[in-house]
């Protein structure tokens, strides 16, 4: 599209993130949520009710194909984002696709070449890179508040309490690696840079033979690393801590920061500083905004899933193939 209108945003799936993370993100960028599709039309048409959402639509290529949309938000579970990803891409429809990417490295790189050869624009919902807590936390970097920036420690946990969710769902693609573990690999790579050396990592597997706790590490040039842990059986928690030679930034929250978040400097002689991760904006709205601008031709494209997931797909790829000793949780 091109003008100054509002974007008109058509969901994929009725999944929960939609409704508790994007959808309020869109609504502070002033987007339009036009449109939600699902399978069964009852239930779409109760989900678009209770959210906001202009109206339901039955089938996933309808919604597609329908020349009201102007880019589309795919939550759909890990295993089927290449499939309605690349349909997208092929109708000419943007797409922001929930991470990661693909549940695998050789779906990935097939919805990348259709990216290629289409010309479509794709992101993937990473959007910690958009927020202005990164742009803090580069700056400081920069900077050279805590030297040189040697390793990242960085955790994410959340509790699934049914085992019936996606997340645990091997023929989903599911997993805690996959669901929450990708975020810290994206962090390394958006700090260290994507050349890794090496991967490792282990993990406690639940009955659908999914990891449900995994640790490990990715390791950089010159010694540096990241030391990653996530999980599905503990209440929420995304610490991070980034170690330098000359002091230490700690995060609450690095991938979606609310009011309550903060980040803290503590570098060699000098007093502690403690800064706000953020107002009351949802997390997903910096993102949004700047795929909208580009979108009317206002902004230059930035954080493209053909400049960024290829990396991250690889190390998950390569962590998931280094998980040799594991036990069933």
């Amino acid at each position: 599209m091109t003008g100054t209108g509002p974007v008109r945003w058509g969901i994929i799936g009725t999944a929960n993130i939609a409704r508790t993370a994007f959808l309020p993100g869109l609504r502070q960028a002033g987007g339009i949520a036009a449109a939600v599709a699902g399978r069964d039309t009852g239930r779409t048409e109760h989900y678009a009710r209770d959210n906001g959402v202009e109206r339901g639509v039955p089938g996933y290529q309808r919604l597609i194909a329908d020349p009201a949309i102007d880019a589309l938000y795919i939550p759909l579970p890990n295993s089927l984002h290449a499939e309605w990803t690349i349909r997208a891409l092929q109708a000419g429809k943007p797409v922001l696709c929930e991470k990661p990417l693909c549940g695998t490295l050789a779906e990935t790189e097939r919805v990348l070449a259709v990216a290629s050869e289409t010309g479509t624009l794709l992101w993937e919902a990473f959007v910690f890179p958009f927020h202005a807590q990164f742009s803090e936390l580069t700056g400081l970097l920069a900077d050279g508040v805590i030297g040189e920036l040697r390793e990242i420690q960085s955790s994410f946990h959340f509790n699934v309490a049914s085992p019936g969710n996606i997340r645990m769902q091997r023929e989903l693609d599911g997993g805690a690696l996959n669901d929450v573990g990708c975020y810290p690999v994206r962090l390394a790579l958006e700090l260290f840079g994507p050349g890794y050396q090496s991967a490792w990592a282990t993990a406690e597997r639940g009955s659908q033979d999914v990891d449900v706790e995994t640790w490990g590490t990715l390791g950089f040039a010159g010694g540096r690393r990241l030391l990653l842990s996530c999980g599905m059986r503990r209440s929420y928690d995304a610490f991070t801590r980034l170690q330098g030679t000359a002091g230490q930034i700690s995060l609450t929250n690095p991938f979606h920061p609310g009011p309550a978040d903060r980040l803290e400097v503590f570098a060699a002689k000098a007093e502690p500083r403690s800064y706000a991760a953020a107002g009351d904006e949802p997390s997903f709205t910096a993102a949004i905004r700047h795929i909208q601008a580009v979108l009317r031709g206002e902004e230059a494209p930035r954080q493209l899933a053909s400049e960024t997931s290829l990396a991250s797909a690889q190390a998950l790829h390569d962590l998931h193939a280094s998980m040799a000793t594991t036990r069933t949780a």
